[in-house]
């Protein structure tokens, strides 16, 4: 005997509620990253008509030194963005669990602060910071440090790093907030059954707090890693991709080939290509980070 199941009708109704946001995200979103990728397969300056050119503009790219420099100097970039953050926001995480620290709230949000600045002002006080007669180099000439100091963001060995500090003390404030909130969630059993079996603070660290924080881990560096990646205001503030190409990242380049050099079609190729690496990089930590079911 056939079981026939009663047949369910659906009510569509519900997703014309979904129809304005639908159109509004086609619009400012698909749309224009259709006709940018489009555009990549193109010649075009901006004005006239786009003539097609196939996959010219990537080959060109990928030939082009500088540009795959310049992702070198991105993946560089990240273990500033990500790593030492990380690295940094794990310790306070760590030390929070084992030592009270009074008024640690306002010492979160003070450090939390450069989060919430824009990256503009950050660039400029660093400018001034780095400058030769600035801060930095005023403090090392105070201590008798002379052949330390130096034009910092006008070196072609120290520039880039020097960028990437920055953006160490722009991030490590969001990912401190992110462990510290995640630690709280780990039952406070697990801590007395370390201490029970006599585990140091070490001990503690690895068995305990870092699985507990696995989900906040990857969460902090899809976000991390992606900011490196797609970083252009910090760049372009301090040090414009100078000197030469030392700082040149591939936003820089995309921004000048549509802007100032009007290579649109090979600059949007450029765009292509940085966001199918940071889609793989991602799509590489979440599959190899995540939880196994």
């Amino acid at each position: 005997m056939i079981n026939h199941r009663p047949f369910k009708k659906i009510d569509y109704s519900n997703y014309l509620y979904l129809l304005p946001a639908f159109l509004f995200y086609s619009l400012f979103v698909l749309y224009p990253l259709s006709d940018t990728i489009f555009t990549s397969f193109t010649e075009w300056s901006g004005i006239g008509e786009k003539k097609w050119v196939g996959l010219e503009n990537y080959k060109k790219n990928l030939a082009d030194k500088k540009i795959t420099s310049s992702i070198k100097h991105s993946f560089i970039l990240i273990i500033f963005y990500s790593f030492f953050p990380i690295v940094i926001g794990l310790g306070i995480a760590g030390i929070m669990v084992r030592v009270k620290i009074k008024g640690m709230a306002m010492y979160r949000a003070i450090l939390f602060l450069p989060q919430i600045l824009s990256m503009i002002v950050v660039g400029i006080a660093w400018r001034w910071i780095y400058a030769p007669k600035g801060p930095l180099n005023s403090g090392l000439d105070f201590f008798g440090l002379e052949d330390i100091s130096r034009a910092w963001l006008g070196s072609f060995d120290y520039a880039l790093p020097f960028v990437g500090l920055i953006g160490t003390w722009v991030m490590f404030g969001f990912t401190m907030i992110l462990f510290i909130a995640g630690v709280q969630k780990i039952p406070s059993e697990l801590y007395d059954a370390a201490k029970v079996d006599g585990a140091g603070a070490f001990a503690e660290f690895f068995n305990v707090t870092l699985p507990g924080l696995k989900g906040e881990i990857i969460v902090a560096l899809v976000f991390t890693v992606t900011l490196a990646l797609r970083n252009f205001d910090l760049i372009y503030i301090t040090t414009g991709g100078g000197p030469g190409t030392s700082t040149m990242i591939p936003s820089m380049f995309i921004y000048k080939k549509a802007f100032q050099m009007n290579q649109v079609g090979s600059a949007s190729s450029l765009g292509v290509m940085l966001t199918l690496l940071i889609f793989t990089l991602i799509s590489l930590i979440i599959v190899t980070l995540r939880e196994k079911k």
